[in-house]
């Protein structure tokens, strides 16, 4: 005897079955929840770079592996959810977003692993005076990395155009930090090592304010349809007007 079908698995006129709902809801919550982890990576390492921790840096590279395995679990999960049932519109759009996102949260954890290796590079230095431009780059990639989670976790557009828009004052901090660093080698011939090390940690933390750009861009495309990608001047220019 055939079990009857329960009023949940029914599917809906035009549109998923609701178990195939919670399944792309599940899937969406699960990146969050990695977007989350990679964050915290980000400010474990900038944490153990300013005190020169090499046992904090240490248990930064080991979470990097969760990070991995999520990534890869995630994207099979979205290419299942895909073959089951071919989504259209809305559906379509989430699950297109959780597979470009995935792929970027995943190359932050690797960021903030290729900090906590520096490390280990600057453990052995005597005290460094941190260049203003770096320290400021510390503080405003982690604030950038939250506000697009809360962008991601609301899907609100308006707040993820802002996160955009605002990428181009990390950038002028980066090349603000390439003439502190020249400075600071020319300062003493021991701290040319040093100062590479320095200026790439600016580098690793402008690509995770480009990550986050790009994670973004992504959510307006979630809660909108709109593809901003090429769009920065204008949409700076937009909101600018608007103030």
């Amino acid at each position: 005897m055939t079990e009857p079908v329960r009023r949940d698995d029914m599917v809906r006129p035009g549109g998923l079955q609701p178990t195939m709902v919670r399944e792309i809801a599940a899937v969406k919550r699960r990146l969050v929840d990695e977007a989350t982890s990679a964050v915290g990576m980000v400010e474990a390492a900038l944490a153990a770079l300013w005190e020169l921790d090499t046992t904090a840096a240490g248990e930064i590279l080991k979470r990097d592996e969760r990070i991995d395995k999520e990534e890869v679990a995630i994207e099979e999960e979205v290419f299942r959810l895909m073959a089951l049932q071919s989504p259209v519109a809305r559906d379509f759009r989430l699950l297109a977003f959780v597979l470009k996102v995935n792929a970027d949260v995943e190359r932050i954890g690797d960021h903030a692993c290729s900090v906590a290796k520096i490390v280990y590079k600057l453990a052995d230095q005597s005290p460094i005076s941190w260049p203003t431009s770096l320290t400021e780059l510390g503080q405003r990639v982690p604030m950038a990395c939250h506000r697009v989670l809360r962008a991601l976790l609301d899907e609100d557009a308006d707040a993820a155009k802002l996160v955009v828009v605002d990428d181009k004052l990390i950038d002028r901090l980066n090349r603000q930090l390439f003439d502190e660093t020249l400075a600071f080698m020319q300062a003493s011939h021991d701290a040319h090592a040093a100062g590479l090390l320095i200026f790439r940690v600016g580098r690793e933390l402008e690509r995770i304010g480009d990550l986050v750009t790009n994670i973004a861009e992504d959510v307006v495309y979630l809660a909108t349809g709109e593809i901003i990608r090429h769009e920065k001047k204008k949409l700076r220019a937009m909101l600018e007007r608007n103030e």
